[in-house]
């Protein structure tokens, strides 16, 4: 009897004590340049998914975009998070992304943990938007909106779509972000003037 009450009440304990979570996030749109698994893996390393074992098979996946237009981002959270994300594009190289966003963070009996992170306001290359889908609740359903590519020419662009948690402790790798990209290739709108605040597209690239 004492043996199972010992049992009972170390069971109640285990049951109140936060269960520690990681976020995860899927690449819907445009279609990701590596297979994801149901919880969108691999994705912990920079700058566009993989982990220190696995880099990821690569779909071959190359989405087709007009310069000066929208492109439509949708992701999907399979484990929540609170925190927001961030959509960069690299003309030539992955290389030319963008670290990831500086953390401000907190020490706590298990570590540092986010708080919050820089989010860059206004925007500016390589960055096309900054702070999206900021939140701290549960979001049911795919996360969605359209950002606007710059008037350019790049037969394989790199879209990043990155995730900032918060009230997360640090990953190996990654940190506190989850990183997915795409290839884009951009065909640039005559009818409008060339972005010239980016780089143009290497000849061979």
């Amino acid at each position: 009897m004492r043996a199972t009450m010992t049992l009972v009440l170390i069971s109640a304990a285990l049951a109140i004590v936060p269960a520690v979570t990681h976020a995860h996030f899927k690449l819907l749109e445009p279609a990701s340049w590596i297979v994801e698994n149901d919880l969108g893996d691999p994705q912990k390393a920079g700058p566009c998914g993989g982990t220190n074992t696995d880099y990821g098979r690569p779909t071959y996946a190359v989405t087709q975009a007009v310069g000066g237009s929208t492109l439509h981002i949708k992701v999907v959270e399979t484990i929540y998070h609170p925190g927001h994300y961030r959509i960069a594009l690299a003309v030539n190289s992955p290389l030319e992304l963008p670290v990831d966003p500086k953390a401000t963070t907190e020490q706590t009996e298990r570590g540092p943990r986010s708080v919050s992170a820089e989010i860059m306001n206004p925007v500016q290359f390589p960055v096309l938007a900054d702070g999206l889908f900021s939140h701290q609740a549960k979001v049911d359903g795919p996360l969605e909106a359209d950002v606007t590519l710059p008037n350019i020419s790049c037969k394989k662009c790199t879209l990043q779509v990155i995730q900032f948690m918060e009230q997360h402790g640090p990953n190996n790798p990654g940190n506190y972000t989850y990183h997915h990209c795409a290839n884009i290739q951009i065909t640039p709108d005559p009818k409008k003037p060339i972005d010239t605040a980016w780089p143009k597209e290497r000849q061979g690239s």
